[in-house]
């Protein structure tokens, strides 16, 4: 467990490496934790490999202390800025999924010669702009009175945004300012995604400057992006930056 500077314990699973190379951090979606396929099946290639990696649970995810709707973008920014430059140090290519992908999309952008390269699968940046564009009338209420408002999941119990989540979510956005990758990108994207539309991963490739970024859209793949095909397109990403 590693304790961070705030006071928030945070899970981690880290593999030393062996090889030459950049290490690979993997940053998990919403409601999501370390413990995921694709995680798990990243790091498996990775001790193969002979490669450092590290992964971890943000704040209220996983073994990580808190609840979720406790914290918001900067929180779990802070959390994963601390937490790799504890534990992962030298070039190391960033693997984001949803969520992980804004995060790692604000980590590329504010430090960029800190990384190898940048992966992002599914990728989510500003999405609690998106929510609130196409709130109701009982969402804005809900807000307003429970500081907080519901939206079922097909993977298990509902999800809860914040006040606090959809507050740091516009002071952490990525499309509000220029977003300029100079590592090797590459952005994977299914296209039968229900939670983050295939447009919007057009429009991150539109926003973003670099001299090497690549979209790859994947027929038929939803958000979990974790069929067989898919987890091998994410290593030869990886492998490939």
């Amino acid at each position: 467990m590693f304790q961070a500077a705030t006071g928030r314990r945070l899970a981690f699973e880290r593999v030393e490496g062996r090889g030459p190379g950049a290490g690979v951090v993997f940053l998990h979606g919403f409601k999501s934790d370390m413990g995921g396929t694709k995680a798990v099946d990243l790091e498996a290639w990775c001790r193969e490999q002979g490669r450092a990696m590290l992964r971890f649970d943000l704040s209220g995810h996983g073994q990580s202390g808190g609840a979720v709707e406790d914290f918001g973008i900067g929180d779990w920014l802070q959390d994963a800025r601390e937490l790799i430059d504890a534990l992962a140090p030298g070039p190391q290519v960033l693997v984001g999924s949803s969520l992980g992908g804004w995060l790692a999309l604000l980590l590329a952008r504010e430090r960029p010669e800190r990384w190898a390269g940048l992966v992002t699968i599914a990728a989510a940046p500003d999405f609690t702009r998106r929510m609130q564009d196409e709130f109701t009338d009982a969402d804005l209420a809900a807000l307003a009175r429970d500081g907080r408002v519901a939206r079922p999941s097909d993977y298990g119990e509902d999800y809860v945004f914040s006040r606090r989540l959809f507050r740091q979510g516009d002071e952490h956005s990525v499309f509000a300012t220029p977003l300029a990758l100079p590592m090797p990108v590459r952005f994977l994207q299914g296209t039968a995604d229900a939670d983050v539309p295939m447009a919007d991963a057009l429009r991150l490739l539109d926003h973003a400057e670099g001299p090497d970024i690549r979209l790859t859209l994947v027929r038929g793949a939803d958000h979990r992006f974790s069929a067989p095909a898919e987890l091998a397109l994410i290593r030869d990403a990886v492998a490939g930056i």
